[in-house]
C-alpha cells in the first residue's frame, strides 16, 4: 500500500442561523468566509511546498453550500498558484451530522417536539454536543455516526502518493479523526477547527493514520460546539 495524503478543510464562516444546530443549514459564506477560503489556498500551497507533495486533481466537498463555495474558492486560488484542479466532486459522505426530520429546527423547537411526543424521553442536558446521542427521529445521526461516515470516505478516497482535498465540517471531521486514531475521545471536545485552514493527514503504507501539519483550534471552556 502506497501512502495517501489528505488535506481536510472546515468550510469558511457562513450566515449561520442563531439557535439552530448548524448541521445542514443551506446558507452561503459571508464575505469573511470567502476570504478565509481564498487564504486557505495559499496556506495549502505553502504546506505542499514544505513537504514536497503534489495535489490530486479532484476536490471533494459536502453538498452544503458553504462547503461547496469554500471548495470553489480553494480551486480558483490553487489554479492561480499553478496547481491542476480538474474536478470538484460533491458527496453526502462529507456532510455534517444529520438531524433527520428535525433538520434546521432550533434547539428549543427540537426539544419541544420531543416533549410533545409520548414515544420519546427528553434529550439529555447538552445533547447537541454529546458524541453518542442520536435524536430519536427518522434519519438522525449521532456525531459518532457522522464521524464514522466521514472516516470511511477518507479511507476509500484519494490517489496514492498525492494529496486529496476534502472540504466539510468541523464536528464530523473531528469525530472522523477519532475513528482513525488521530484524536482521543477527550480531544474531540477540547479541539475545534479553524475556518478554511488545511490539516494534512496521511494514511500510511502500514495502514496507520498520522497528522502531518495544521494546528487544531483550542476550544474555549464552556463554548458551544459548532460544526
Amino acid at each position: 500500500m502506497t501512502e495517501r495524503y489528505h488535506a481536510v478543510f472546515r468550510h469558511g464562516a457562513y450566515h449561520q442561523q442563531a439557535g439552530v444546530p448548524s448541521a445542514r443549514q443551506p446558507w452561503a459564506l459571508t464575505d469573511a468566509g470567502l476570504q478565509q477560503a481564498r487564504d486557505g489556498a495559499q496556506l495549502l500551497h505553502d504546506m505542499l511546498q514544505d513537504h514536497g507533495l503534489a495535489l490530486a486533481p479532484v476536490i471533494h466537498s459536502s453538498r452544503q453550500l458553504r462547503a461547496w463555495q469554500t471548495a470553489q474558492a480553494l480551486a480558483e486560488g490553487l489554479r492561480a498558484l499553478g496547481h491542476e484542479i480538474a474536478e470538484l466532486r460533491q458527496t453526502s459522505a462529507l456532510a455534517e451530522r444529520g438531524l433527520g426530520s428535525a433538520a434546521n429546527l432550533t434547539v428549543a423547537q427540537i426539544e419541544e417536539a420531543l416533549a410533545a411526543d409520548p414515544r420519546h424521553a427528553p434529550p439529555p442536558v447538552g445533547w447537541k454536543s454529546d458524541s453518542d446521542y442520536c435524536l430519536p427521529l427518522e434519519g438522525a445521526e449521532s456525531l459518532m455516526m457522522a464521524g464514522a461516515r466521514v472516516a470511511t470516505h477518507l479511507e476509500q478516497a484519494g490517489q496514492p502518493g498525492s494529496v486529496t482535498i476534502h472540504v466539510g465540517h468541523g464536528a464530523s471531521f473531528r469525530h472522523a479523526c477519532y475513528h482513525l486514531g488521530l484524536l482521543t475521545r477527550d480531544q474531540i471536545a477540547r479541539f475545534s477547527m479553524f475556518h478554511a485552514r488545511p490539516s494534512l493527514i496521511c494514511h500510511g503504507a502500514d495502514g496507520r493514520w498520522r497528522h502531518m501539519a495544521g494546528a487544531w483550534k483550542i476550544r474555549e471552556p464552556q463554548s458551544d460546539p459548532k460544526d
